[in-house]
């Protein structure tokens, strides 16, 4: 049986830059987009709180977007994602359970 690709069934925004997700499969994570942010270019528009916080969720779970002042789209895939929040929560996950 092919496994389903991620789908997203929520989003809210956390801090500015960080989104907690809820997917269909019932998986939530948080995912940090600050260091996607500071890269600038057509992210740049996202480092205003207000703007971060304009985006949607595609109709049908496979991305969140937001359209720039300018017209320009900027969207993120269901599936990079999950894979960020899957991997930014093993690293928390790697720090708490480290000894200093």
């Amino acid at each position: 049986m092919k496994k389903q690709p991620p789908r997203l069934e929520s989003a809210e925004v956390v801090i500015p830059g960080v989104l907690k997700l809820r997917f269909r499969d019932g998986y939530e994570g948080v995912v940090d987009l600050r260091p996607l942010i500071d890269r600038k270019n057509v992210f740049a528009y996202l480092d205003r709180p207000e703007n971060f916080a304009r985006f949607t969720v595609s109709e049908y779970g496979h991305s969140i977007g937001w359209v720039s002042d300018r017209g320009e789209e900027i969207d993120l895939s269901a599936d990079n994602l999950r894979q960020k929040a899957e991997s930014q929560a093993q690293l928390h996950k790697l720090v708490a359970n480290s000894r200093w």
